[in-house]
């Protein structure tokens, strides 16, 4: 016990004990010491002057006088030459295929006479902790948004070709209250991050004075730890909402450290709970995004009052400045030629959008942003899509079509059961003999054409004959578009009313009729 200190509580006791001539043997047993511990300090008590005058003393002054001075650390050779390389050790463990092995193995050839591998291991720790101190930051409100995107994507499924897309994701977070906002882009190219911040500001309400990002490509140009130079277009896009930009330092993840928490609750509370779901657009995806995002921020902070939605709305959002009137928008122009297949082709993206066929062969522009891709000639617009990133794919409208591209079209959504519908509209028995005709082969779309006959009967001939045509019919065996055709050429459809029984019962006087049989 006597190789331990003890708590100054106890030492004032002891002092206390003395002036009031407690014996030593009583303070051991008052205070559960043993007597040589309470022996020392006794000695040392009086060894430092009157016991009244240590009484008024303040606990750093008299522990200076109980408490015996630590003994300086002499450091032996081997310790000194550790100690100068600890530097270079810990600049190679970053190095890619470097380890401890290694750095120890080669240590030791330097220095035979260095510490062994397990306590060079333990010592390395130990003086790594004391290069990975942090430092806090108190961030104000409203002040500064954090830019990122997160390592892992999140994907879609393209309905027409099966084909997964899979989408980069856009982290912004406010330090302040750790309110975020979240987004899938279509790519990771500057005018889509440009559309996501756009979004941002929107989400938030506001705009922050500052937005600082890494060394991304899309916002900066050329890389500077004190004057760093951002992308034209991300210029405007300040200039435009009023916002400072800043840039980390390279390869330093702590200069956003909010935001990379915030990549890591996106795995958490985002990725995680989607996993499992299957999206098929891209709108489909941002929207399943925002609805965790916002359960997100409802959730109670975990070591704090309130919830990051609370704090948002109560302290960071009255300090946001107000959103421009109109959010930045950044268009493109190009001129194109109508081709044949009355397309034009936006090679940004190597996808073909349709103008009216009436255009085949006429030179257009193309005026295109984000979300919308317009067509104009000699200034008036005659075409306007959505815009797809689907490389080499077809975006088409109907009405751009000719009216035979359009038959077709429809012919290719054919089905039985169309078939059906439209004969049944005509009358009961034009339906079944439709029916009868799906029918008669083993697959049904070897009988599209024939229905597609039959219905055209109706608009040549009348739809009421052609439903007495299919009730003459079906009292035959055949059931096909010739037959049907033959009885409205024939003009057979019209005798039905008119045609005597096949066969009657003659009259004969052996002929017993029903009466007999009452």
């Amino acid at each position: 016990m006597s190789n331990n200190p003890i708590r100054m509580h106890l030492v004032r006791h002891i002092l206390l004990s003395l002036q009031r001539g407690v014996s030593q043997r009583q303070i051991a047993r008052q205070l559960g010491l043993s007597r040589n511990t309470v022996s020392l300090y006794v000695s040392r008590l009086e060894s430092s002057g009157p016991l009244e005058a240590l009484q008024q003393l303040d606990d750093a002054a008299l522990s200076a006088l109980v408490y015996p001075a630590p003994k300086p650390l002499v450091e032996d050779a081997r310790g000194a030459d550790f100690t100068s390389r600890i530097p270079y050790f810990l600049s190679e463990l970053k190095r890619t295929g470097f380890t401890r092995q290694l750095l120890w193995q080669e240590y030791k050839q330097v220095y035979p006479q260095g510490y062994q591998y397990t306590q060079f291991c333990q010592l390395l720790a130990k003086n790594k902790k004391l290069h990975v101190a942090t430092m806090h930051f108190e961030h104000q409100p409203g002040q500064m948004l954090m830019v990122d995107f997160a390592g892992d994507k999140l994907s879609y499924v393209e309905r027409e070709s099966g084909e997964l897309i899979c989408c980069p994701v856009l982290v912004c977070v406010l330090p302040y209250s750790g309110y975020s906002y979240v987004e899938a882009l279509a790519n990771a190219s500057l005018p889509q991050v440009v559309k996501a911040l756009n979004a941002c500001l929107d989400y938030l309400g506001g705009v922050p004075l500052q937005l600082k990002s890494d060394n991304m490509k899309q916002l900066v140009h050329k890389s500077c730890r004190y004057e760093p130079v951002f992308t034209e277009m991300m210029q405007q896009w300040a200039l435009h909402n009023r916002v400072e930009l800043l840039a980390a330092r390279v390869r330093k993840p702590k200069d956003k450290a909010a935001v990379e928490n915030e990549v890591k609750l996106a795995y958490q509370r985002i990725y995680a709970p989607l996993r499992e779901k299957t999206f098929f657009s891209l709108r489909e995806l941002n929207t399943a995004i925002r609805a965790q995002l916002s359960q997100h921020h409802w959730l109670p902070f975990q070591k704090r009052e309130g919830s990051r939605h609370s704090c948002f709305t109560a302290s960071e959002q009255p300090h946001l400045q107000a959103l421009p009137p109109q959010p930045y928008q950044l268009k493109h122009s190009l001129e194109a030629k109508v081709q044949k297949n009355y397309h034009i082709t936006l090679g940004q993206d190597w996808h073909h959008y349709s103008v009216p066929f009436a255009y085949i062969g006429k030179k257009v522009q193309l005026v295109y942003d984000t979300d919308l891709v317009e067509v104009y000639y000699q200034h008036q617009r005659i075409a306007l899509h959505q815009r797809s990133y689907r490389k080499h794919g077809y975006t088409t409208l109907k009405e751009h079509m000719p009216q035979g591209h359009r038959s077709y079209l429809e012919q290719q959504g054919w089905d039985a059961e169309y078939f059906l519908e439209q004969a049944r509209k005509i009358g009961t028995a034009t339906g079944e003999y439709v029916e009868k005709v799906l029918q008669g082969r083993r697959f049904a779309e070897q009988t599209y054409k024939a229905c597609l006959g039959i219905l055209r009967l109706g608009r040549s001939y009348g739809v009421e004959r052609l439903e007495a045509a299919c009730r003459r019919a079906l009292q035959g065996n055949t059931y096909t578009y010739l037959t049907l055709k033959n009885i409205l050429e024939h003009n057979l459809d019209k005798l039905q009313a008119q045609q005597p029984p096949l066969f009657a019962v003659p009259a004969h006087e052996n002929v017993r009729g029903p009466q007999t049989y009452q």
